[in-house]
């Protein structure tokens, strides 16, 4: 029987972190969630259980450090060593800049680049002394290019992209084992705009094309057992990424024109209210997808080709080998 592996997760009540939690635990890991909302937790675990793993909810603040040591501490001697650590947890503003109060502006910093710092130091200080497991930050297209409405979180979102670029080269010039992985996400059905910070009478919408949260769970899967520096899902997330490095200029120019707006719909649905500073899945649980299931993609294309990339690249080789004979062959 093979031996189930131990993963944390946080944010893992909601959207992708919750996504990840149900993949795992379908594909043989047991999970401890982190996470402030207690109705959240309780139904994530139920669904880790569900699919016969071992679960275990813990109430935590990431932007808490020693909460976030302790619940590491939790999970070694209740579930045992952490082989995978996820950090997933965030909170948003959907407003211009100058329109955020300072205490909502460091708050929504703390848990979405300190949390993220806190959980690496958390997996570290266990993995390290085995020399041994994954850690992967969930990021996004937005860690290489800002966009309006959502400075505090792009602005997290690249410190923890150079946050984990010097810890990658530390565990490297140390010769550690231990494996660090970057996943730049698109946009994605979640319930992050049901309850983003906003005074828009609009409903926050992800910026088009969307993708469903499973999509996501299933790259992290991935990394789990492929660890690599960093994966992009969605052409969406390669053309943003690359086009910000060909001509930045221009999509300040096209940004401003398209996606103040197109952050926004006139569809109705459901408005939890901030969760800056006050969990919205407390008294009930909201899950992983969002009100945009008719547009979200459940495929992508991109980061399946990323996962089969020396299969696609061996069938290329010897599709160009075979050409080359059947050329020499004509030719004679």
């Amino acid at each position: 029987m093979t031996e189930r592996r131990i993963a944390v997760v946080t944010g893992g009540t909601a959207g992708v972190g919750r996504a990840v939690v149900r993949e795992l635990a379908g594909n043989g890991w047991d999970v401890a969630v982190l996470a402030r909302g207690h109705a959240g937790l309780d139904a994530a675990t139920d669904d880790v259980a569900a699919a016969g793993g071992r679960a275990l909810g813990i109430e935590t603040d990431v932007a808490r450090l020693d909460q976030v040591r302790r619940a590491a501490t939790r999970v070694e001697q209740e579930l045992g060593p952490i082989d995978l650590w996820v950090n997933d947890a965030f909170s948003g503003d959907l407003r211009y800049f100058w329109e955020i109060p300072e205490d909502e502006y460091r708050r929504i910093t703390d848990v979405t680049y300190l949390g993220q710092v806190h959980g690496t130091r958390a997996a570290l200080e266990h993995m390290r002394p085995r020399d041994r497991g994954v850690i992967v930050q969930i990021g996004s297209a937005l860690s290489f290019r800002g966009i309006p409405l959502q400075s505090a979180y792009c602005g997290a979102k690249h410190a923890v992209k150079g946050f984990t670029e010097s810890v990658i080269a530390e565990l490297k010039h140390t010769g550690s084992n231990v494996r660090i992985s970057m996943l730049q996400l698109p946009g994605l059905n979640t319930v992050q705009f049901d309850w983003n910070a906003s005074d828009y009478d609009q409903h926050p919408q992800p910026v088009p094309p969307i993708f469903q949260p499973e999509v996501a769970a299933r790259a992290v899967r991935f990394l789990a057992d492929h660890p690599r520096r960093t994966m992009w899902v969605g052409f969406s997330t390669a053309k943003t990424i690359l086009g910000n490095r060909i001509a930045p200029g221009f999509l300040d120019w096209y940004l401003a024109r398209k996606v103040v707006q197109g952050q926004l719909t006139d569809q109705p649905g459901p408005r939890h209210g901030s969760n800056v500073f006050e969990p919205k899945d407390d008294t009930a649980d909201r899950g992983a997808h969002g009100m945009f299931d008719a547009e979200a993609k459940s495929r992508d294309g991109w980061s399946w080709a990323s996962m089969h990339r020396v299969a696609l690249t061996g069938a290329a080789l010897g599709a160009a080998a075979g050409a080359a004979v059947l050329g020499y062959r004509s030719r004679r």
